[in-house]
């Protein structure tokens, strides 16, 4: 009978943080790593050298190598779609025939790039970025991670279909001078066409002649961004096996391009890539997404964790939770294994998070003293690049540091609502400064933590059918000859909104 290699992991007995360390000297050197610009401490989670070797041992039965391989070569990893997962390929980390796609893709936009700056689209002042979910989350992290300085262009990111996210979008936008980016890898996606609309409107209200003459798109689906009325050199294809929440570095990251300058997105690929060469050719725990998907395992598989947060202590990073819960929600929410059969374990932890020190005087009540326990995870620059006085920077860090300690060992007090459990587990990963290549980086260590998570956990983490039922839902409720099926609850919300 072939061994269960689940049966280490599920049968480990965790010890408090604070023995781990008071019984080996050498644990922050075992569970650390530097890459990248960046530091990654484990530490402070509940992993072992017991449990390492144990998610080494499943790491093997589950055909890591193998799997990753495949995902570096362009074989189908996307089993469910008999697909390939081509995002590696746009930093130049795939097959030659993806690399070469995405290099001709690269080429494009940088040529639509130059002859913006060149002024072939007349004066250009902003640009209003179109999309949703990864068509936006990524590009709209980058931007306002590495814009704070001013970036070249004004550019908005839309999103929401809600009127008012439009209305707030384009607030302060000259419309004779604003290019419309918008971003759909199928070009039907219902919110992303219908803020295109109403994008069309807004110029032609405004007295632009040509509106479509304004509008780049960016697509999957060239053929249905020409049949919508934008001619094909104004599209930037990019291939139907780049998932859109790995879809920043090809051509949906022209907005990027144009905010930051081509040579700044050239750095953000290069530092993504230099993760991507890490991750292909390190084993085991020298390898940093590797060691974090066994930390990630350990708190959901051992620890019983149902939620994981993660606290930027940068306000530029203020959007990274968000980015994260797509990246990781979206690809391993999953209860069905690659083979069909379900999980029968816990997948994906919730992901959810915010910016240091707000949190602290809102959220981390519950982590210190709450009946459950949830893993933290804290982000950190080291550099300060702001211009006031060091003792904001100083105060940032020592808090970030400072709540990792108190989560683990606590405080023990007579007085119970004053008495702190600890061994709460946290990671911290401290970057030396925040630039284009390690950003990049930083998002591709994510990428390949998500993935290996998803291959430790035998689900795939490519595709999204879990999306798609709501979106059906809201296209059959919009009609009346089908609304009469929804539930009475349903229907009674509908009339009383006047629908």
């Amino acid at each position: 009978m072939t061994k269960d290699p689940w049966a280490a992991i599920d049968g480990h007995s965790p010890k408090r943080l604070t023995e781990l360390f008071a019984e080996n000297s050498e644990r922050l050197a075992t569970m650390s790593l530097a890459l990248g610009g960046m530091y990654f401490d484990w530490s402070k989670t509940h992993l072992d050298e017991r449990l390492v070797a144990a998610f080494e041992a499943l790491a093997e039965a589950q055909g890591f190598a193998a799997k990753r391989e495949a995902l570096f070569t362009g074989a189908v990893v996307n089993t469910s779609e008999g697909r390939a997962a081509t995002h590696v390929a746009e930093r130049g980390s795939g097959s030659a025939e993806h690399n070469d796609l995405a290099a001709a893709g690269h080429l494009r936009m940088r040529a639509l790039v130059d002859a913006i700056e060149a002024e072939a689209f007349g004066d250009v002042t902003g640009v209003l970025h179109i999309g949703i979910g990864g068509s936006a989350l990524g590009p709209d992290l980058v931007i306002d991670a590495l814009g704070h300085d001013g970036t070249r262009y004004d550019v908005r990111v839309l999103s929401n279909i809600d009127g008012q996210a439009f209305e707030d979008a384009v607030s302060g936008l000259d419309p004779a001078t604003t290019l419309v980016a918008v971003v759909s890898k199928t070009f039907t996606t219902t919110e992303t066409l219908t803020n295109l609309n109403a994008a069309l409107a807004w110029l032609e209200d405004h007295g632009v002649g040509d509106a479509f003459g304004r509008v780049i798109a960016i697509t999957a689906a060239p053929e249905a961004a020409i049949e919508y009325g934008i001619d094909s050199t104004r599209i930037l294809p990019f291939g139907e096996t780049v998932g859109g929440r790995y879809s920043l570095w090809s051509t949906v990251g022209f907005s990027v391009a144009l905010a930051l300058g081509w040579p700044a997105f050239e750095e953000l690929l290069e530092g993504a890539a230099e993760i991507d060469r890490h991750f292909r050719f390190s084993e085991g725990q020298a390898n940093a997404p590797l060691m974090a998907a066994f930390a990630d395992l350990t708190a959901t598989q051992v620890l019983g964790c149902a939620t994981r947060a993660v606290f930027a202590y940068d306000e530029r990073l203020r959007l990274l939770p968000s980015y994260l819960q797509q990246l990781e929600m979206e690809s391993n929410g999953k209860s069905v294994g690659t083979e069909g059969a379900p999980v029968g374990r816990k997948t994906a932890p919730v992901t959810w998070g915010g910016v240091g020190t707000d949190a602290q005087h809102a959220v981390f009540q519950l982590l210190h003293q709450g009946t459950g326990v949830v893993p933290v995870e804290f982000v950190a620059v080291i550099e300060q690049e702001d211009g006031q006085d060091d003792t904001h920077h100083r105060q940032l860090l020592l808090n970030a540091f400072a709540q990792g300690a108190a989560l683990m060992t606590g405080r023990e007090s007579d007085d119970g609502a004053k008495a702190y459990p600890g061994n709460r587990p946290s990671s911290a990963i401290l970057l030396d400064r925040l630039d284009p290549r390690t950003l990049g980086a930083l998002l591709a260590f994510y990428e390949h933590r998500t993935f290996a998570n998803a291959v430790l956990l035998g689900i795939n983490p490519f595709d999204q059918f879990g999306v798609e039922l709501g979106k059906q839902m809201a296209r059959a409720i919009d009609d009346p000859a089908t609304r009469k099926r929804f539930d009475p609850s349903t229907r009674a919300l509908i009339e009383r909104a006047g629908l």
